[in-house]
């Protein structure tokens, strides 16, 4: 019968020595885990059991043991050449950031989320990655454009063509980011649509650079600005119609009093003039009612039918698929937030403007980053 495995008699500040690998939980995954291992078998497991909570094979915490016996704590630290740190692949990347993106459950683990050990653990457990450190492993994600974020609620869409719908706004994304070719009578040009607002004069709140705290200030100076704390809205509200051409990445924009089905018809020929008539343009939105044909008004569905667009309705409760929202979360937080405008025209003003800037500098980077934090949430 062959002998048990098990790591040697270990004094007790050997125990102590990998109780702080463990604890600190920095540095090597792969010295964090070997560690790990070799407390286990002090504490008397069994490969079996040691394989099990670890997931890894026996085979694997056998070698870790001998290793350790045979080496001690030199064992545990990876030999590695000197060098660069080590690149991952575009592969090994893809499947990082889609096992970042799953749930814990999803691979029959015990975790309600992942941390960056669990996560640099199962990586090389999972056999993705030989190692990888916990700064390696948030830089790399960062790299990718994923980050921890608090869980926001939703509305389960009830739509019964959910799918159906969802895939075709995928399909005109595509089409769109050139990723896919146009099939025979697809549109060549994919604009998003919504309205943005309502657009009260009232004081938004905002952020704004100022002077660190020093002492109790002065009330008749204060170092930030201050906006009301009561005010009054006399004089109406106004909405802005968007539109986001995805082919030139510009955004567009009208002030209107009313967002009623005429005004929305007046908006869509504006859309269709950017475009010679023979091209077909695809217009995502969402199921606003004066969006839509109903039986006592088919105004909507008859214009696109004779100006060569298709309308791709976003399905019930899934406006978050039309791309032009986080356009608008771009537009609330430079152009509203922190501001307290006079008049309608004023603040009309300022939207005008700031769209003429994005479209100048439809690259700038603190936009791109903002854009692309309120797409992934």
């Amino acid at each position: 019968m062959a002998k048990r495995v098990v790591v040697r008699d270990l004094a007790p500040q050997e125990g102590q020595k990998l109780l702080q690998i463990i604890r600190r939980g920095t540095g090597s995954v792969v010295r964090w885990r070997r560690a790990q291992i070799v407390l286990w078998s002090a504490q008397r497991m069994s490969v079996a059991q040691i394989a099990e909570i670890a997931f890894t094979s026996p085979d694997r915490v056998r070698e870790v043991i001998h290793n350790f016996n045979a080496d001690g704590f030199d064992s545990l630290t990876p030999k590695y050449a000197g060098g660069r740190p080590p690149t991952f692949t575009l592969p090994q990347r893809q499947d990082i950031k889609k096992i970042a993106l799953s749930r814990p459950q999803d691979h029959g683990l015990p975790f309600s989320t992942w941390s960056l050990s669990k996560l640099a653990e199962f990586l090389v457990a999972e056999g993705v990655v030989d190692d990888i450190s916990h700064e390696g492993l948030r830089v790399l994600l960062r790299e990718e454009g994923v980050s921890f974020q608090v869980i926001k609620t939703f509305k389960q869409s009830n739509d019964p063509d959910f799918e159906a719908k969802k895939n075709r706004i995928l399909e005109l994304y595509a089409i769109a980011d050139g990723t896919v070719e146009a099939g025979e009578g697809d549109p060549t040009v994919i604009v998003c649509v919504d309205e943005f607002g309502p657009l009260n004069l009232q004081p938004h709140p905002g952020k704004q650079w100022a002077p660190v705290a020093a002492g109790k200030g002065q009330v008749d100076a204060p170092r930030r600005r201050r906006r009301r704390a009561t005010y009054n809205r006399p004089h109406g509200v106004r909405h802005m119609m968007g539109a986001y051409d995805l082919n030139r990445d510009r955004l567009y924009g009208h002030i209107v009093a009313r967002k009623d089905r005429t005004a929305f018809l007046r908006f869509l020929r504006y859309i269709r003039s950017w475009y010679p008539p023979d091209v077909r343009i695809g217009i995502v939105l969402d199921n606003f009612a004066p969006h839509l044909s109903t039986k006592t008004d088919q105004r909507v569905g008859e214009w696109a039918a004779a100006n060569n667009v298709e309308l791709a309705y976003t399905p019930t409760y899934s406006s978050w698929l039309n791309r032009i929202e986080a356009q608008f979360q771009a537009l609330r937080y430079f152009t509203l937030d922190g501001t307290d405008h006079a008049s309608h025209r004023e603040q009309a003003s300022m939207i005008r403007r700031y769209i003429i800037w994005r479209n100048r500098n439809a690259h700038d980077r603190t936009l791109r980053d903002y854009v692309k934090r309120a797409n992934v949430a």
